[in-house]
């Protein structure tokens, strides 16, 4: 008989020790600001047009629906998940790097972005009403924390061109598995990776982590193949998105895993994944993707030089909590306002799917 989830005792998001501020963390988030928008000026150097400081390739943006079910358990009938809804929602698919023009032959992260509308409930940001949520291929994230953050993007910036010189510097590092680990992500079909939230959120009265789990058939069977380097070219990936969205409905099942124990699932470092075995995923939402053509130029355009995907513009019942999202909160807002003026470009505030291309 399957365990009554319901049961368990869930960590309140405000108990002790959930949040535990070190010292000298402003200090590293704001020279990780410094960083990313020197990261920034330097691709800029290279195209004439300013870029994102991470997740700067844009593989697709479509188009969809968040559905709520309605018949959740008390524990998870939380923040937007409170009662059964239909929200529209628009995602990007991205190569996590800060570098627009990455090989999709190279290994690594990949992102993906969601943006809600139409959500009900007390935002950060009043001036704002969409949802902002974020997704990486990978369960764990090597900008573990302020600190660690600050470090890797220092060898990053300096050995970034030679390979071997900082893998040097990442194998005399304690956590050598968790930075070379971006390197020897699998590298196939961007709409049947898992993605996860990495960090922790507020999650109502609980915290969690959460994922997205591609659900139908075609999907998962698309995990099977990866990129041949030698066989396919560098935009494969873009290639892929755009046959299967143009002929396939896509769907992935929005899932979380609720915070039980602090020892053993932090949430200050969150370079460690929380087991699953040991605190199941748990599914509140699906979010669904009709067939359409998942590369609009002018909507690329519009989300790239005028939009901003940031958690901390949405649901205070959703904050994003640990060192690595308060890092976010300086860090996003200085890469976006570096974009803009260089590029010449204005923040549009979308309050609804109808404002975009």
């Amino acid at each position: 008989m399957a365990e009554d989830l319901s049961k368990r005792k869930y960590k309140h998001w405000q108990d002790e020790g959930v949040e535990k501020i070190p010292p000298d963390e402003e200090e590293d988030i704001n020279a990780v600001a410094e960083q990313v928008n020197g990261m920034q000026r330097a691709q800029f150097n290279s195209h004439r047009h300013c870029y994102t400081g991470t997740h700067a390739r844009t593989h697709g943006i479509v188009k969809g629906r968040l559905t709520v079910k309605d018949d959740l358990p008390p524990h998870l009938k939380q923040s937007m998940f409170a009662h059964a809804a239909e929200y529209p929602a628009v995602c990007r698919y991205s190569s996590e790097p800060g570098d627009p023009g990455l090989d999709d032959r190279i290994p690594q992260p990949r992102g993906f972005a969601i943006k809600i509308f139409h959500i009900p409930g007390e935002m950060f940001d009043s001036t704002k009403t969409a949802q902002d949520i974020e997704f990486n291929s990978t369960p764990a994230i090597d900008l573990a924390d302020a600190k660690t953050t600050r470090e890797i993007l220092d060898l990053r910036i300096k050995y970034g061109n030679n390979k071997p010189e900082l893998y040097k510097h990442l194998e005399a590092r304690k956590d050598t598995d968790l930075q070379k680990g971006r390197d020897q992500v699998r590298n196939t079909h961007l709409e049947s990776t898992r993605q996860y939230s990495q960090t922790a959120y507020r999650f109502g009265d609980y915290v969690a982590k959460y994922c997205l789990v591609p659900s139908t058939e075609t999907q998962r069977k698309m995990y099977e193949e990866t990129v041949k380097p030698d066989e396919h070219e560098s935009d494969i990936l873009s290639q892929w998105l755009i046959n299967f969205h143009n002929n396939h409905d896509a769907e992935y099942l929005w899932q979380f895993q609720l915070l039980e124990n602090l020892d053993d699932q932090p949430v200050e470092y969150a370079g460690k994944v929380w087991d699953p075995e040991k605190y199941p995923w748990q599914t509140a939402a699906t979010l669904f993707v009709p067939k359409q053509d998942p590369f609009n130029y002018e909507l690329k355009s519009f989300w790239e030089d005028h939009m901003r995907i940031d958690p901390w513009m949405g649901l205070k019942t959703l904050q994003p909590l640990g060192g690595s999202n308060r890092l976010r909160k300086k860090v996003y807002y200085a890469s976006s306002k570096l974009r803009r003026e260089m590029n010449g470009r204005r923040e549009i505030a979308v309050h609804s799917i109808d404002q975009i291309p």
